[in-house]
């Protein structure tokens, strides 16, 4: 009898090793583990519970705001730059606001002129509630320190610009029309290229502007930088340019690559100097009536829809500026390119100091960007 319980025991030991050496788990570890993955699996289930929560709040937010449409105006198409940024904006506002704010961007001048536009925003009424403007363009609407960005060789390159457009500095910028009480604000800054002469005569260089007849806007360092170059600043509206240098109005006039290839400019101006006198510093503006018909939520929304919308800008410009400029030069278009910029710096020197005799330390900062 004692050997049977001894014998016994003695099985019952080696069933045990047995289980052991083939890495099974006793009860008790096995309900351990059991036990603890069911704390992995509600904590996991938690968590998606939250982040389930966290989007319902979001979405119920924006299903909370009142729908708005807000009409955007744009002096060029769509295939341009500026065309595929605001694109770009209007598509994130949307789907970022869970279509409470629906963008009507009407493109190619429709709207009228950068000029035009300004006047119908400031003038009131909501007919237009935003718009994607060159920097300069502000300059007689109480932006003074965005005329800085238009003063010639300001920019030695585009991360130069961009170092700008990035900075607290340009935050400054942007506010500036709404706190002169002008009733409009900047969102987001951009660029759309160099901007370069073009002609409807033939140029070899910077000597073979004296005498043109080249179109400005009506903006004071845009008339002194041409009469530098020796030429004849004349006022035309750019809805009109075709015509004008169709007709011999103008001579020349100037624009960045993309935007000059868009508007089919050298159809009657085949000759291009690429001079980048300025690089084309674009922002997209909203009226105060409109901003303060806005939720904060959706106040948020366009200002986190005009970071990406600039980060995309940045993105696609240097791209689409080289892929245009290509296409110009295998269609025969005299393209000039500048190999010394010197001349042209030292014939634009007097509207440089003009222009930024008020801010010399404003300007030194942005010249300090490089």
């Amino acid at each position: 009898m004692r050997k049977r319980i001894i014998s016994t025991a003695l099985c019952a030991a080696m069933v045990a090793g047995s289980l052991a050496g083939c890495g099974l788990k006793s009860p008790e570890t096995t309900t351990a583990a059991a036990t603890e993955a069911a704390k992995t699996e509600a904590a996991a289930t938690e968590a998606a519970k939250e982040g389930e929560t966290e989007a319902a709040a979001e979405a119920g937010a924006a299903a909370a705001d009142p729908e708005v449409t807000l009409v955007m105006a744009e002096v060029n198409p769509l295939d341009t730059i500026v065309g595929m940024t605001d694109s770009k904006f209007k598509e994130l506002v949307e789907e970022k606001s869970g279509g409470s704010i629906k963008i009507d961007l009407q493109a190619s001048g429709v709207l009228g002129s950068e000029n035009d536009v300004l006047d119908t925003m400031l003038g009131g009424g909501g007919t237009i509630d935003m718009s994607r403007i060159s920097a300069f363009a502000l300059t007689s609407y109480g932006g003074q320190k965005s005329s800085l960005l238009s003063v010639p060789y300001t920019f030695a390159g585009r991360d130069h610009f961009w170092n700008f457009a990035n900075s607290d500095l340009a935050q400054e910028f942007l506010m500036e029309p709404q706190e002169n009480g002008a009733g409009v604000r900047g969102l987001f800054y951009g660029e759309e290229g160099f901007r370069h002469f073009f002609t409807t005569k033939e140029i070899k260089g910077m000597e073979d502007l004296k005498g043109m007849k080249l179109r400005v806007s009506n903006d004071p360092i845009m008339n002194g930088m041409v009469e530098g170059l020796g030429a004849s600043p004349t006022v035309v509206s750019f809805g009109e340019l075709y015509s004008a240098l169709q007709t011999g109005v103008v001579d020349g006039a100037e624009q960045p690559i993309a935007n000059y290839a868009s508007n089919a400019f050298p159809e009657v101006a085949n000759n291009l100097i690429l001079d980048g006198h300025t690089l084309g510093a674009i922002q997209v503006i909203i009226t105060d009536e409109a901003w303060d018909k806005l939720t904060e939520n959706q106040q948020n929304v366009l200002m986190e829809a005009g970071k990406e919308a600039s980060a995309y800008n940045r993105e696609i410009s240097e791209g689409k500026e080289k892929e245009v400029l290509d296409q110009l030069k295998a269609d025969g278009c005299n393209v000039v390119e500048v190999t010394d910029i010197t001349p042209w710096q030292e014939a634009c020197k007097g509207i440089i100091e003009e222009s930024t005799k008020d801010n010399k330390e404003l300007y030194q900062q942005i010249l300090d960007m490089k």
